[in-house]
Parts: C-alpha cells; structure tokens; sequence
C-alpha cells in the first residue's frame, strides 16, 4: 500500500509517517525541505519512507512528484494532505500577496495533491483521501486571517468533493479530521503530544469505510452533523435510536 503525505518533514506529518511505516505502509513523504525529510526518514521504518521535495503549491511540480512516485513505488492507494503554514499576522500587517500565498499552500496544496490523486482512484474506483482540517473557520484567533480562510475553504472543498464523487466512486472515501493543538512548531507548547494523534490519523488514513465519505472527526471521535428538533422528534416517535458517535480504538 503506497500512501502519499504531505507536510512530512515536521510535526504531525512526521508522526504520521513514523506510525504509517510501522504499519507496513510505503510512504511518499511531500516537503519543501531535504534536511527536515531526512530527520523523517532516520524515525521511519527502514525502507518504508520515500522524500520528495514538493512545493504543493505547485500543480506543475506535484503532477511530477505523483508520477514519481508511481514509477518508483506503486500507485497511490492513500493520499492525506496534511501541509499547511500558519503565517502569525494582523491583516493589517498583511500583503494581499502574501495572504494569497497563504491561501496557495493551504488550499491550492489540497486542490493539487487531490486532483492528481484522483485522476488515477477514479481509474480504478477506489481510494482514499485524508484531509487534516481545523476549526479555525469557525472561531479565527486574531492574527490567523490567512490560515483560517483558507484551511476553512478546505473543509468546503471536502464536501465539493464528496457531492461530485460519493454517487459515482462510493470507494474512494474522502472525509476530514480535526487533530486538535499539538506540541508542534505550529501548535502550543502544552498540546496534544503528535504521536498520539498520528496514531490516530493512521487508524483513519488506512480505513477504507464508505461510511466514512464526508464525515469530520476531531482527535479521535467523529463529530456527527447537528440534528433539527423535528428529526429529534420523529426519532422519538418512530422510536428510533439516535445516531451514535464513533471512535477510534
């Protein structure tokens, strides 16, 4: 099974491929630095772990990227986009091209990486996609402008997919999950420890579940959608049982 990851070189990426690899998985690991993949590659297990020096905002060089990796390792079963920059700035104090640029990695990266992916799982009908979301639509934090329009833009483009594709290609399973604050570079010094929540991601990456199509998880839990009072209440009538939770083991 060959898995492409991108935001490899650090973090939770760097978890995921350590626990990937683990698990018998061969791992393409996408980032923009040699060095930091190469401290990737010392964690993994031996053979397991390819580097690839990826710009994901670059559609010309991930289209290359993706055929390298299939010369050298195999189709792509597993795509998870995992990279992101989270530029710390007012808007004010931010240049419109730099916000885009921003917005060029974040989104443009999950776009690039997912387009090519895709046109090789359609062939065969089946895939898997994993998109590393957050909550910073929802609620942005001052001075994180750029990175929560554009991971929130994201998360729209999930469920774009997921209408385009679910009825056609229900084996190829794309959904979103919410790590949570890790104690990364990116993170907080008191966050979640990121083997925790690569192992996790993991689990999700390498579950090949229909039933997983559209659905946002956050850490280890799915996060069901909002039920109207009136589905309540003919659940009630019906008496049926309201829809339960999962979990990650």
């Amino acid at each position: 099974m060959v898995c492409v990851l991108t935001g490899a070189g650090s973090g939770l990426g760097r978890a995921m491929a350590v626990e990937l690899t683990k698990r018998g998985v061969l791992v393409a690991g996408f980032g923009r630095r040699q060095a930091a993949l190469e401290e990737t590659a010392k964690l993994t297990t031996s053979g397991r772990f390819t580097a690839f020096v990826v710009d994901v905002a670059d559609p010309a060089a991930v289209d290359r990227a993706f055929e390298d990796v299939t010369a050298l390792m195999g189709p792509v079963d597993i795509l998870i986009n995992n990279a992101a920059v989270y530029p710390h700035r007012d808007f004010l104090d931010t240049p419109a091209a730099d916000f885009m640029q921003t917005v060029a990695v974040n989104l443009g990266g999950v776009v690039n990486c997912s387009s090519t992916a895709l046109r090789a799982m359609v062939l065969t009908g089946r895939g898997r996609i994993l998109n590393v979301a957050t909550f910073a639509d929802i609620a942005p934090l001052a001075a994180s402008s750029a990175y929560s329009v554009s991971k929130g833009a994201a998360r729209i483009l999930t469920r774009a997919l997921v209408a385009d594709l679910a009825d056609r290609f229900p084996e190829i399973v794309i959904n979103d999950w919410v790590p949570g604050a890790l104690a990364t570079e990116m993170g907080i010094p008191d966050g979640l420890d990121p083997a925790t929540a690569g192992r996790w991601g993991a689990d999700l990456a390498l579950w090949q579940d229909p039933s997983l199509n559209g659905t946002l998880w956050a850490r280890d839990q799915e996060q069901l959608p909002p039920r109207s009072l009136k589905n309540r209440m003919l659940e009630r009538l019906r008496l049926r049982r309201p829809p339960i939770a999962r979990r990650l083991n």
